[in-house]
């Protein structure tokens, strides 16, 4: 991992002008799975975490073949996976809709075409990786609805990546952040991405212990 030009910010979008999706998801045709990428996984799942109904989440790769799935040969950027986050959620306390405003706001920087910042290769991809016709018909949707917009001030990069395995990073990577505050990558760039989903989306933020 390498440190962003701009740490945790995306200069693309101001996260409150990014709307929900208008197509709707009732929470019995909720599967509760998501599996997303946006650069680095230990800043997702940073994001992703702090947030009520997910009950789990965990650090992978996604789009590539089973025995290039290790951190080694994904780091290359020739193994065809993505660094992502399988979240596991209650569709009756958040949903899939909430859980992509949430990606395309502040989770990272959807135009970033195969990188994010100074992370660099198509490891770091922006892409939905759908579970179901449900998911893949609303990021479809979705994507449509925030180019028309014009919220953004470039072309959405990602890509929707259906029918893809994912496969559980190495033990280490997973709550790295929580586990590594003072790492400098945690502080500069998975600490104010963490930070920015509590200021815009404190509705959405499990409540205090």
């Amino acid at each position: 991992m390498s440190v962003c030009a701009i740490p945790g910010l995306n200069l693309s979008v101001s996260p409150e002008q990014v709307p929900p999706p208008r197509m709707p998801l009732p929470p019995a045709m909720d599967c509760g799975v998501a599996i997303l990428a946006g650069g680095c996984f230990w800043c997702t799942e940073a994001v992703f975490g702090a947030l009520d109904g997910v009950r789990g989440i965990a650090p992978g790769y996604a789009g590539g073949r089973a025995e290039r799935a290790n951190y080694e040969a994904v780091c290359t950027g020739v193994s065809g996976h993505a660094e992502a986050i399988r979240i596991d959620y209650d569709p009756a306390v958040i949903g899939f809709p909430a859980l992509l405003q949430v990606f395309f706001a502040v989770a990272h920087d959807a135009t970033q075409l195969n990188r994010q910042g100074n992370d660099i290769g198509s490891q770091y991809r922006s892409a939905v990786f759908p579970q179901d016709a449900h998911q893949e018909d609303m990021a479809r949707s979705y994507i449509r609805e925030l180019g028309d917009a014009g919220i953004f001030l470039a072309p959405i990069a990602t890509t929707i990546e259906p029918g893809q395995i994912f496969y559980p990073a190495e033990p280490y990577h997973f709550d790295y952040a929580a586990r590594n505050p003072d790492q400098p990558y945690i502080r500069g760039v998975s600490a104010p991405k963490a930070s920015k989903v509590r200021q815009y989306f404190p509705e959405l933020l499990k409540s205090p212990q």
